[in-house]
């Protein structure tokens, strides 16, 4: 049977997808199975078998890809290790950089693996394109994993760049800097005084680290900020851009000279000059190898439907880097080009209204509803909502970045040399910038924040335009209805607990959630640092993606990583009370003896007394919540002879079924007699991969073991979920149970090595 390019580039993207699901990597028996497998379906003369087994065969080279990242993971993270790397991005400050590692011990690392770097102080300068001989200190990066959260792990392994550490010793191997980072210092200095400049930065060479928090934050409520990032677009523009100046330049040849391969080659030279520039970043190198496929298609007279072209480029670029299949950028840009040709091919416009100029709005209008209906799935599930005024924004903005602003900061690097045009150039495009976000600013927030359980309801948008195209609105209204509402309200037939208790995965602090019926408790707000907290980045996504609304926050003790992020909690939350034993303005008690009930739980406070001095651990608000069947103890932060006094004063009430564990597992807490008082028949900890004090300690978590007692922390598990029934209740850990995806799991040196 022959087997066709089509067929080759299909079973190669099938392959690659299990990464995105399996639990564990499995072991190299796997390999041998799918050779024997595949060589026995080989012998099969159908079609399927034939195809099954390219496909068993094209996912050996994804397996293994992760497999060496893994590796490599686990081998640079052993201890201190010499290596030879070279200066990918100096961040603001001088402090951080991103590095490649070239060779570790004179040996060559493949596949390319980056760092995330912490430089030393002195008088050693870094810049982009050194090469460098230093012993570092690594470790791999372990992020914070909640549902509704950033998966920063899953996006630090979809860019090759999953470690972190800081230098012990460096000397320099080379070092001139790149001829990037000088283009980039020379042009500074035409536009580096203008409004704009972090925004010029961002088009011209891919820099978005001086890019406000509060221009972010705009272009994600408008659905602009695909306009911000080197990419699919900005790469073909930059084509367009290289296409169109050749044809300028073929005016004045001869006619015999004149053919479509120039232009061809001179958008080729733009475009990677354009993604040089912008340091080759993934999106960016992701686009130009799809720009080269379609380029040596053309040149090369094949002949492929738009849909072969577009497996042809996924194919390429998931055989070149397997775990893009990963990066939730590379989802957004292959769906949405797969959305136009779905939206042009099943949903065009008259044709009336194709040809004439006066119908361009039209058209525009056409194009960025189809993106938003087509999009709109994939936006929820990665971003957790959508953008009513992406539609609106978007008819403004595209136009003008695309055909003002990105010709201009082109035009600028061309001519930034030139005395006077040079800095004219760049005000230009500096005044194009303002003229694009000045109704953007006016604009009302249109970001709505969806639940999760409205997640699959948005998949409804593909079922409506299918329905429309197929007319299933004439033929089966019926079963239309039924698909949505089933859509609409698929998590309803899933058992639902009576009441449920999560310790999120904030790192070194303490945040738990009481939910009930839709309304929430907040035992704790974890830690406040220069720029940003907790509750922004992982509280508040994370009440929002469950549809909780928090009524009452309950504040532990006074110490920052448990306090830290109650303003933030207050302003999303105005009407949530607090309470708390720190005599606050605005805070309700929460003393021993105090109790109150809530959503037919009881809340009551153990401790501490009421005339206890000090806002330290010892005066740590302990609560026992209860349903009348299953018991729940919250104990901030209290060490041991609180516990004593506790234990002595309180023994009778002390009992539960789920503790919280004590001032994060450390030495100091969890002593012998409240283990025996509280007997739990499981214990959760919040604890940080990387703490400072090490915790939870080993010690404190072999005692927990040694009284029987089922161990979990937030290091290991991320997010950890007790669901409470009528007759049982569950404990489940995100990353073992919940979200079990091999890029979630522990790397690198185990917990008893540290």
């Amino acid at each position: 049977m022959r087997i066709t390019a089509t067929q080759l580039a299909g079973s190669l993207i099938l392959g690659t997808l299990p990464l995105t699901v399996i639990p564990r990597l499995p072991g190299y028996g796997y390999d041998i199975a799918a050779i024997v497998l595949s060589f026995l379906l080989m012998r099969c003369s159908q079609r399927v078998a034939i195809f099954t087994a390219m496909v068993l065969l094209f996912s050996l080279w994804p397996l293994n890809t992760a497999r060496s990242l893994q590796d490599q993971i686990d081998r640079l993270t052993q201890g201190i290790v010499r290596a030879e790397v070279q200066i990918d991005t100096v961040l603001p400050g001088a402090e951080r950089a991103r590095v490649r590692l070239f060779r570790q011990d004179g040996r060559l690392l493949f596949p390319p693996i980056y760092a995330s770097l912490r430089l030393p102080g002195g008088e050693q300068t870094f810049c982009q394109g050194q090469r460098w001989d230093m012993a570092l200190a690594l470790r791999p990066l372990h992020a914070q994993l909640n549902e509704g959260g950033f998966d920063r792990q899953r996006f630090t392994l979809a860019n090759s760049m999953p470690l972190t550490g800081r230098v012990i010793s460096a000397e320099v191997r080379q070092p001139r800097c790149s001829w990037r980072g000088a283009i980039m210092s020379s042009t500074r200095q035409n536009y580096g005084h203008l409004s704009w400049q972090a925004l010029i930065s961002a088009l011209a060479f891919g820099d978005r680290s001086e890019v406000k928090r509060e221009i972010t934050q705009l272009l994600r409520e408008t659905g602009t900020a695909h306009l911000m990032a080197i990419a699919g677009m900005q790469i073909g523009l930059a084509a367009g851009f290289g296409w169109l100046v050749a044809r300028l330049i073929q005016f004045f040849f001869p006619a015999w000279m004149i053919s479509y391969r120039f232009p061809l080659y001179c958008s080729l030279l733009v475009a990677l000059i354009y993604c040089w520039l912008s340091g080759s970043n993934p999106p960016a190198m992701r686009a130009m190898l799809a720009l080269l496929m379609w380029s040596t298609l053309r040149l090369k007279g094949i002949n492929c439907s738009s849909w072969q072209v577009w497996l042809f480029c996924i194919a390429l670029i998931l055989f070149l880097e397997p775990l893009s299949i990963l990066s939730d950028s590379l989802w957004m840009s292959a769906l949405a080009v797969a959305g136009l040709l779905i939206w042009y091919q099943g949903f065009a416009l008259p044709i009336r209204f194709r040809r004439r100029k006066r119908w361009l709005p039209l058209r525009l209008l056409h194009l960025q509803l189809g993106m938003l209906l087509l999009l709109m799935p994939l936006q929820v599930f990665i971003f957790h909502g959508f953008s009513l005024s992406a539609l609106v924004a978007n008819l403004w903005a595209v136009p003008l970045i695309s055909l003002v602003t990105v010709p201009l900061i082109l035009t600028s690097l061309l001519v930034n040399f030139l005395p006077l045009v040079g800095p004219f150039i760049w005000w230009l495009a500096d005044r194009s910038l303002a003229l694009v976000f000045f109704p953007l600013q006016q604009l009302p927030n249109g970001w709505f924040s969806l639940e999760s359980t409205f997640a699959a309801g948005s998949l409804a948008c593909w079922l409506l335009l299918l329905a429309f195209r197929f007319g299933w609105w004439r033929s089966s209204p019926f079963t239309l209805v039924a698909c949505t509402l089933l859509l609409l309200s698929w998590r309803n037939f899933s058992a639902k607990p009576e009441w449920r208790v999560d310790m999120l995965d904030v790192g070194h602090g303490l945040a738990v959630v009481i939910s009930q019926h839709g309304k929430a408790v907040l035992y704790d707000t974890g830690n406040r640092w220069p720029g940003g907290d907790v509750a922004h980045s992982q509280i508040i996504p994370w009440l929002e993606w469950q549809g909780l609304t928090l009524t009452d926050v309950v504040i532990s003790h006074a110490h920052l990583d448990h306090i830290g992020g109650l303003p933030s909690i207050q302003s999303a939350y105005p009407n949530a009370r607090v309470r708390s034993a720190l005599k606050r303005p605005g805070h309700l008690p929460c003393y021993r003896d105090a109790g109150w009930r809530w959503q037919g739980l009881t809340f009551q406070a153990l401790w501490p007394p009421e005339h206890m001095p000090g806002e330290g651990n010892n005066q740590s608000c302990v609560v026992m919540v209860s349903d009348g069947r299953w018991r729940v103890l919250l104990t901030g932060d209290i060490e041991r002879e609180a516990e004593l006094q506790l234990v002595a004063e309180q023994r009778a009430a002390l009992s539960a079924d789920l503790l919280q564990v004590p001032h994060h597992g450390s030495r100091t807490s969890s002593t012998p007699p409240l283990l025996r008082a509280v007997a739990p028949k499981a214990a959760i900890a919040s604890a940080a991969r990387y703490s400072a004090w090490r915790l939870p300690a080993a010690k404190i978590i072999m005692r927990y073991d040694e009284n029987r007692i089922i161990w979990r922390d937030t290091a290991l598990s991320g997010q950890i979920s007790a669901r409470f029934f009528v007759d049982n209740w569950h404990l489940l850990g995100l990353r073992e149970q919940i979200m079990n995806r091999w890029y979630h799991q522990w790397f690198g040196v185990p917990r008893e090595s540290r």
